[in-house]
């Protein structure tokens, strides 16, 4: 095994341990938003007695579930995208233009690391109203995103170079 085949087979072996964790905590924040609402829907019409917290760790649950459910459907190459163009490209551009995307997408991700630590410095004072929780261990999940989505970028990119032009 060459020297770039065991990178190539580390950073696999590194994205999926890390994949696994986001999912299993995917899990744990998908279970926790259904029990918060739940909760809430039977506090309000049964009870007839409001959670004042509810609606806020529901809102703040869903953007840790949209951020790091990115990261996961990028590592398993469930976002949608549109091949019809390039199925028509010889083979050779078409690695051409797939290496180009995943440039691209790296560039997306470190803006999104970038600006993310800026915002969540920019409201590390904030806290928000119903939970008295930092805002900034909401927005944190921006850049913390980024950085999982640039390693799996990363992986890609590799195997890119690994296998060649490809037919899909």
């Amino acid at each position: 095994m060459t020297g770039f085949a065991k990178t190539i087979r580390v950073c696999q072996r590194l994205c999926i341990g890390l994949n696994q964790a986001v999912e299993g905590a995917l899990f744990v924040l998908g279970l926790s938003m259904a029990l918060v609402v739940c909760t809430q829907v039977f506090f309000r019409y049964v009870l007839n007695d409001s959670l004042f917290w509810s609606e806020e760790i529901a809102r703040y649950l869903l953007v840790w579930l949209t951020f790091l459910g990115a990261t996961s459907a990028y590592h398993r190459g469930v976002h949608p995208r549109i091949e019809t163009f390039a199925a028509l490209l010889p083979p050779k551009v078409r690695l051409g233009v797939r290496v180009i995307i995943h440039l691209v997408s790296l560039a997306l991700f470190v803006l999104m690391i970038v600006y993310g630590v800026q915002f969540s410095h920019f409201v590390r004072f904030q806290i928000s109203p119903a939970l008295n929780v930092p805002k900034w261990v909401v927005t944190a999940v921006i850049p913390a995103s980024g950085f999982i989505l640039c390693i799996h970028n990363l992986r890609l990119i590799l195997e890119e170079f690994q296998g060649g032009p490809r037919d899909s």
